[in-house]
């Protein structure tokens, strides 16, 4: 018999009030809709990130998505204020800027799974995929992915992909199957201004980075654990500022200490709207 949800993690440990206790998430989008109605908001058929309230500025979360959604298999939905997937930069400003927008936030992820009951009947459940960008372990794989790509090529484009299939694969029971794994990704492209771009041509400087960590089990009806799901949520997504700098081509790795230092005034983000998307 199929399991029809993942196997329950225990959550006491999130009563700490830091946020290095989960490095990845999972729970139903229902779950999240009701547990965070100030972040993400269904109406109809469109489902909107929002920003947080006054009391979270530059808190929230980066939604990652190509802006469509079949929710619980059903319903289909348009979904904004996400970031997509796939974009393309040209500057190293651009970089810059993508590059403190994916790691000043929570990253949110949406995919379907469908599992069988004993009656063998097929349902679907879309899920909320959660990535801690605070936790240093998922903060490391990131950084360096971003930093030995940038470091490996001279002057020339590339692209960098990163990559939750496989993580996310493996916490669900045998006999599950994602629907859109793919949506499990984002990737950037660099676009330089150089005459011959040989690596890029040949796909030589195309990588892909698999990230991994421990998956959290949010999924919950008991109003105990629910709060303190939601606390940890709240927690995980208040604004924070990080040490890093960038100097030229190359982006300094952040501090550990500076990973849970937390405060109520940061500046919001550069916004990444006008940012040209590219196909998968």
């Amino acid at each position: 018999m199929v399991q029809t949800s993942p196997s329950p993690e225990p959550l006491g440990e999130l009563r700490s009030p830091r946020t290095c206790d989960c490095e990845l998430a999972l729970l139903p989008l229902r779950q999240l809709l009701l547990l965070q109605p100030d972040c993400f908001q269904l109406r109809g058929d469109r489902l909107a990130v929002l920003s947080p309230p006054r009391h979270r500025p530059a808190g929230g979360f980066t939604l990652l998505s190509e802006g469509a959604l079949c929710f619980d298999g059903q319903r289909h939905c348009r979904l904004t204020g996400h970031l997509q997937r796939h974009v393309q930069l040209a500057s190293h400003r651009d970089y810059k800027d993508y590059r403190d927008t994916i790691l000043s936030r929570p990253l949110v992820f949406f995919t379907n799974v469908r599992t069988k009951n004993d009656s063998s009947k097929v349902s679907e459940k879309t899920y909320a995929f959660l990535v801690n960008t605070r936790h240093p372990k998922i903060r490391r794989q990131l950084e360096h992915g971003m930093d030995m790509m940038i470091s490996s090529v001279f002057g020339e484009s590339y692209k960098l992909r990163f990559d939750f299939q496989e993580v996310v694969k493996s916490f669900f029971p045998a006999g599950s199957q994602l629907v859109n794994e793919e949506d499990l990704s984002f990737s950037y492209e660099f676009k330089a201004d150089a005459l011959f771009d040989f690596f890029y041509w040949f796909r030589f400087s195309k990588s892909k980075v698999a990230v991994t960590g421990k998956v959290m089990d949010f999924s919950s009806t008991s109003p105990e654990k629910m709060e303190i799901i939601t606390m940890f949520l709240e927690k995980m997504s208040e604004s924070y500022i990080a040490s890093n700098s960038y100097s030229g081509r190359k982006c300094c790795v952040n501090s550990r200490d500076s990973v849970d230092v937390f405060t109520s005034s940061l500046t919001p983000q550069p916004s990444l709207t006008d940012l040209p998307v590219i196909a998968p």
